[in-house]
């Protein structure tokens, strides 16, 4: 299960679950990340979950490393089975002027667009983790056919909505920023919500993603909302 926990700086526990990148190794990652978020032990400020390791950090001024790793040790850890994940389903919408990286994909991957579209959409995928902006989901597997390198010169802009694909994962972009992932689509849901302060975040790790094909027209009134 873990394979190590280490004192990371003078104020976070490292948990490292090893190299491994699967739904497995992940989802024990999560049963940590919820357990210890429900446990409401003082003195933790933060949790960062990621592939295959967990980062806590922790208040100095209430705890410390072997104090709170003992803590955390006592803690019954249950399994993802046991919290109800969501099952989320996404519109995209992959016309040209939001499928920006099809040339450079047909080429790489030797596939048509249609092709690759249906191997995209035909598939389930797990949320990781969440990161590097706001409410970015990673989410995976994607089909061995479809994994291919990031871009060789990554954007500078990277639309909002926007639904990319690189190595084993997939990802859609919450708010504009630079990036090099592949993208293949827009959906026009808000997948991050900064006025919702109770629950900002649509997927979360651990939830089930599909998504599925829509029109320019069902996309632009779906944009109205």
């Amino acid at each position: 299960m873990i394979k190590n926990i280490l004192n990371l700086g003078d104020s976070a526990i490292y948990y490292d679950f090893g190299n491994q990148i699967n739904k497995e190794t992940n989802k024990k990652v999560i049963d940590y990340f919820n357990s210890i978020q429900k446990s409401s032990i003082d003195g933790i400020k933060n949790l960062i979950p990621s592939y295959n390791k967990l980062i806590v950090s922790f208040d100095l001024k209430i705890t410390n490393f072997e104090e709170l790793k003992k803590k955390i040790n006592k803690i019954e850890i249950s399994e993802i089975g046991e919290k109800k994940n969501k099952t989320i389903k996404i519109p995209i919408c992959c016309n040209d002027e939001f499928f920006l990286d099809k040339n450079i994909l047909t080429k790489r991957l030797k596939l048509s667009t249609n092709e690759i579209l249906k191997k995209f959409l035909n598939k389930d995928y797990f949320c990781y983790m969440t990161g590097f902006v706001a409410g970015m989901p990673f989410l995976g597997d994607i089909s061995k056919e479809l994994r291919t390198d990031r871009l060789e010169t990554p954007r500078v802009k990277v639309p909002q909505g926007s639904v990319g694909i690189t190595e084993q994962f997939s990802n859609i972009y919450t708010f504009e920023s630079p990036g090099g992932w592949n993208i293949i689509g827009n959906t026009p849901l808000n997948i991050f919500n900064s006025n919702n302060e109770e629950n900002p975040v649509l997927i979360n790790p651990g939830d089930e993603v599909s998504f599925f094909q829509i029109t320019k027209k069902e996309y632009e009134k779906l944009n109205e909302k």
